[in-house]
């Protein structure tokens, strides 16, 4: 940890590693999702865009290297000497035929020689021995980051927000993906409908049982035309306000396994699709109060932690 958090930041983690600049580039892989195909459901997470959570990915359908290039000119600007995460993000990137995965995997990797690493985002649900072996495969030329939609591990609030898998089918992914040292990161959402702070604890301590490498932590934003949207509209939940945020993911980060990374720790909400809450929109804002609120406090990552193996 350093001067500035008091907790394991990616950035520290990727400048600890390689030392220089990292940047993850989200690329779409043009996938769909068993929750909106009718494999699963229709709907999708009640508070999934039509875009798959990839809003901020590549355009749907163009080349992968022009998706990449795209970004890289951009980045590249400040930082020429960069390293790059190639970054499926958009919908379920292991749902599809095994030959779409090789060749978009394999292709991703080799879009420039500084890519270092490949991350993954699907849900537990898409993870057949097929798809972790081709996983593995890649594992062993490139480091490979497999990041799961998890968002609670209450049961109810699971059946709430449409999640369709049970905490089972996640745990089971996390061991077989481990199995193959292949690297999990997990995404949680704070300020799902009906939870309260205790739910969102514990979900931080049923991941400290699991062999986890990383988290994603998002406050709950509700967008335009989702079924979530519908249920704020009748006031059927109350959103997080800032200061709840902060406060329920310091408690959060004082629990966690200190050695696990913290990749996020607020949502990137699309502006134009945003209905509330707005203080999600200013990402830097978030990241400061909650530094500021860790220091003013004394609150380390994983202190309460340690003092559970005392």
């Amino acid at each position: 940890m350093n001067k500035q958090h008091n907790y394991n930041t990616l950035d520290d983690y990727l400048k600890n590693k390689y030392k220089q600049k990292v940047f993850k580039v989200a690329l779409n892989g043009n996938f769909t999702c068993p929750n909106r195909d009718g494999t699963v459901s229709n709907g999708g997470c009640i508070f999934c865009s039509g875009e798959g959570s990839g809003e901020f990915a590549g355009k749907r359908g163009a080349p992968l290297k022009e998706q990449f290039e795209e970004v890289k000119n951009i980045i590249s600007i400040k930082w020429p000497n960069s390293l790059y995460i190639a970054y499926f993000q958009a919908n379920t990137n292991t749902y599809g035929p095994l030959d779409k995965l090789k060749s978009l995997y394999y292709e991703a990797i080799n879009l420039d020689p500084n890519i270092v690493a490949l991350s993954v985002a699907t849900r537990p649900d898409c993870l057949s021995d097929e798809v972790i072996s081709l996983l593995d495969e890649i594992n062993k030329i490139k480091p490979v980051w497999v990041e799961l939609g998890l968002q609670t591990t209450n049961e109810k609030t699971a059946k709430i927000i449409n999640r369709g898998y049970k905490n089972e089918v996640f745990y089971d992914a996390v061991s077989r993906l481990r199995k193959r040292n292949i690297d999990c990161i997990v995404h949680i959402i704070n300020g799902l409908p009906h939870e309260t702070s205790q739910d969102m604890l514990n979900t931080i301590k049923d991941l400290n049982n699991l062999d986890i490498q990383g988290i994603k932590i998002h406050s709950l934003y509700v967008l335009k035309n989702t079924p979530l949207e519908v249920m704020y509209s009748n006031n059927e939940f109350s959103l997080l306000s800032l200061e709840e945020y902060i406060e329920i993911t310091a408690k959060q980060l004082e629990l966690l396994n200190p050695n696990i990374i913290i990749h996020r720790i607020s949502g990137d909400a699309p502006k134009d699709q945003l209905v509330a809450p707005l203080w999600g929109l200013k990402k830097f804002v978030v990241m400061n109060e909650l530094d500021k609120y860790m220091r003013n406090n004394n609150i380390h990552q994983g202190d309460e932690y340690y003092k559970k193996q005392e």
